[in-house]
């Protein structure tokens, strides 16, 4: 092949690699458009949050909603990775938005979105989902946990609470009925909801982070503000990780209540 050929079909594979790599971006900033910013106030609840995708597009998601009668929160894991996880997450918070325009009641709105999942004609993989309404004004938490690993509720005394009351997967079956649980979040005390790519992290010995060095940090940074926990959490897990590779999306939300600020809810975008 000529020189001058060759040259050419190479300017060409550089134009189409830069045109990926633009689409690549508007797709990631979709999907940051589509969760929550990364730092909110509801009178002295903080919510910080953070994800990390293991391949340009992350398959899980956080979002919150301020309604009449609290805020709803959701942290959702699409099984997989990479661009098929990633387009399934718009669909998925798309589903969540739309059972909770209609209801607050977590167990009604995790029970919906499971119904849609299984009765669409598609192949949507399995999702979990942790869904909870915060009461900003009594501290009152309900929530519903879809197959998602258990929350770590911990106590400005020292006391930890596994949340993982709920039922199956999304996906499996139409008719899974999903309990609901509820906790009051008080002064001091940090609720960490998280997908597996935190426990699952691995260092160079192949071990997991796991949730005993989850609970350990967590109670190392108890005390500061809910960005300071969450960037204190996803610290230590990337120090335990090193410089090896992510093997899934990561992602933490931290929900905090200090004993400042009242009334209504204030965005702050970090």
């Amino acid at each position: 092949m000529p020189r001058q050929e060759l040259e050419g079909k190479l300017t060409d594979l550089q134009q189409d690699y830069a045109k990926l790599r633009t689409e690549i971006f508007e797709a990631a900033q979709v999907h940051r458009r589509l969760c929550a910013p990364g730092h909110l106030r509801f009178g002295n609840f903080e919510i910080a949050s953070e994800i990390f995708a293991v391949r340009h597009l992350p398959g899980d998601f956080f979002t919150v909603e301020e309604k009449s009668d609290g805020v709803i929160f959701a942290l959702g894991d699409i099984s997989g990775k990479g661009f098929a996880a990633g387009m399934w997450t718009s669909h998925l918070v798309g589903l969540v938005g739309a059972r909770v325009a209609v209801t607050s009641r977590p167990e009604a709105i995790v029970a919906g979105v499971n119904r849609d999942i299984c009765l669409l004609k598609s192949f949507m993989p399995l999702a979990s989902l942790f869904l909870a309404k915060l009461d900003p004004i009594t501290g009152l938490v309900r929530y519903c946990s879809a197959g998602h690993p258990p929350a770590f509720l911990l106590r400005a005394n020292g006391e930890l609470q596994l949340l993982s009351e709920g039922g199956l997967l999304l996906g499996v079956l139409p008719a899974a009925a999903y309990a609901c649980g509820s906790f009051e979040l008080g002064a001091g005390d940090v609720l960490l909801i998280y997908s597996d790519g935190i426990t699952e992290s691995l260092n160079c010995a192949g071990e997991e982070f796991g949730y005993g060095n989850l609970e350990d940090q967590l109670r190392r940074a108890q005390s500061g503000t809910a960005d300071a926990v969450l960037f204190s959490v996803l610290g230590a897990v990337q120090d335990f990780a090193a410089a090896g590779p992510l093997v899934d999306d990561m992602s933490l939300a931290i929900i905090r209540r200090d004993g400042q600020g009242c009334g209504e809810g204030v965005l702050v975008t970090a």
